[in-house]
């Protein structure tokens, strides 16, 4: 395994703590829309459930794209004003869903938070591998646990709030990227002279164009990529379809909501652990294939699932498996992507969780409709595992090929 270091002075990184900050302000401002989208739309614009559905793709695909436009616009442009620009139009589009929250305008909104939702979190995953004052895997953990710390704040808020008024929560999430904005304006700078550093090397002649991905490490990506689609198209079943048949089992609606505080409060306390203990998995890999093959199992103890015990039990075991596998995976694919195409790879990432996203309630939907919940579970447990016999062997031929980038 070769590995390349660089050289930036640290005192041209953008601080640790104000991209937590970041993270966490602007996820409890999202925190505040998505939850209440489905109940919002159907009860009180009266816009069909298929219609919803519609909906929610349209902002997944703006995701997508937002991710990719933005992941190759940081490895070309100065990425402060890149990141300046999605914030305050965030802020500007959640005030103009505060004073028009009627339909259609609403998909109009969410259409553009979507968009910039990608925009925003591929440029602070991506100017977070220009640090180098700490290993990749810790701060990916740290960011991955500001983004659930702010999640669960959002989504304990949204629940007093709604009731009052979704203007006051829409103005809330809108003062909460003003807040993001003004942090990045004061503390965001340093990426400036990131970015002038990797214009300077070009202009010398050590960089000129693009670093191609060497072609194990783009292997060795792909199936990273391959991985995290096909593991969020069955988890997004856990937050669309499970609730039906949870209800159907005569479990109440509220206990179906209480596991996903359960989930988020898990992830917190794990990532806190893992940022604690950072040696408890040998390597990044070894945590991301812990990740992936706990997300397998707890789709078979879902077989066996009937009261909320069970149920809250597959949730942890779930919970294991997000909070290990997600963060590690932009963490490895950043320590195998050369310099000049971090944000290019770092927007792949968001773009295969929003591919898996879009489509898991279809994907979901589709097999229970024709075969049932219990069939639809053991196809998510094996394609799955598939991904774990995918990868481990391509890795075992591969990783004393790897370049890695530091």
């Amino acid at each position: 395994m070769k590995t390349e270091r660089g050289n930036f002075n640290s005192d041209t990184e953008v601080k640790l703590h104000w991209l937590i900050l970041g993270e966490l302000v602007t996820w409890i401002g999202a925190s505040f829309i998505w939850p209440l989208t489905s109940v919002y739309l159907n009860k009180q614009l009266h816009v069909s459930l298929s219609m919803i559905g519609v909906v929610l793709f349209f902002n997944c695909a703006a995701n997508i794209l937002g991710s990719i436009i933005a992941g190759r616009l940081y490895d070309k442009l100065n990425p402060y004003p890149l990141v300046l620009w999605g914030l305050g139009l965030d802020a500007v589009v959640l005030f103009l869903m505060a004073a028009f929250h009627g339909w259609p305008e609403y998909w109009v909104w969410l259409t553009l938070t979507g968009f910039l939702g990608g925009w925003n979190g591929t440029l602070i995953n991506s100017i977070a591998t220009s640090l180098k004052k700490y290993p990749g895997r810790y701060v990916f953990n740290i960011l991955y646990f500001s983004q659930n710390l702010g999640v669960v704040t959002g989504t304990l808020i949204v629940g007093y709030l709604y009731d009052y008024s979704v203007t006051v929560l829409f103005i809330i999430a809108a003062s909460l990227f003003v807040v993001a904005l003004v942090n990045a304006i004061f503390n965001y700078k340093p990426i400036i002279a990131f970015h002038q550093e990797r214009v300077k090397k070009g202009q010398s002649g050590v960089s000129q164009k693009a670093e191609p991905m060497p072609k194990c490490n783009f292997i060795m990506s792909m199936a990273f990529f391959t991985t995290l689609a096909v593991t969020w198209l069955m988890y997004m079943n856990w937050e669309s379809n499970l609730s039906v048949y949870m209800v159907s089992l005569g479990i109440p609606f509220h206990l179906y909501s209480l596991l996903w505080t359960l989930n988020a409060g898990i992830i917190v306390v794990m990532q806190g652990i893992l940022a604690r203990f950072p040696k408890i998995f040998k390597n990044i890999f070894q945590q991301i294939i812990f990740g992936i093959c706990m997300f397998s199992i707890s789709f078979i103890t879902l077989v066996f699932a009937k009261d909320f015990a069970h149920f809250a039990l597959s949730m942890i075991i779930l919970t294991l498996g997000e909070s290990t596998a997600f963060p590690a995976i932009p963490a490895y694919v950043n320590d195998l992507s050369p310099k000049s195409s971090k944000g290019k790879y770092q927007g792949s990432i968001m773009v295969a969780s929003g591919v898996g996203r879009a489509f898991g309630p279809l994907f979901g939907g589709l097999v229970i409709d024709r075969a049932g919940y219990i069939p639809f579970f053991w196809v998510a447990a094996i394609v799955i595992a598939l991904m774990i016999a995918l990868m481990v062997p391509l890795y075992a031929k591969l990783h004393k090929k790897l370049t890695i980038y530091k």
